[in-house]
């Protein structure tokens, strides 16, 4: 069974930083894409930023040159620095896995639990 965990998310005050983490468990294979989706009451969950397995990255407009998401493979871990934070990034903030489990033929997606990130102006 495959498990991802979040960890990181909290209280800041605006321009302030945070640093979140996702570490995947179990019997995994081989993990492709991570991702990083954010949901804010009353709106729908968008993409924040994603990392595929050679280190290429993107990132949704609203958070360009202030996000940063980084993986170690060693550790199936998967981060989002973010930066220079605004109240507007106040959401619960999930991460998200394409993985191959030892017992299965193809990938599949995971999702962790979500952690609250809140940012007061």
């Amino acid at each position: 069974q495959v498990q991802l965990v979040e960890s990181g998310g909290g209280l800041v005050q605006a321009v302030g930083s945070l640093r979140l983490s996702c570490a995947a468990s179990g019997m995994i294979f081989r993990i492709n894409a991570m991702r990083w989706y954010r949901q804010a009451p009353g709106k729908q969950r968008e993409l924040v930023a994603i990392i595929l397995s050679g280190s290429n990255t993107n990132y949704a407009d609203s958070v360009k040159g202030r996000f940063t998401i980084s993986r170690d493979n060693a550790k199936n871990t998967v981060y989002l620095q973010m930066n220079s934070l605004k109240p507007e990034d106040t959401a619960v903030y999930y991460c998200n896995a394409d993985i191959l489990g030892y017992s299965s033929s193809r990938y599949s997606g995971y999702w962790g639990q979500g952690t609250q990130v809140t940012v007061s102006s």
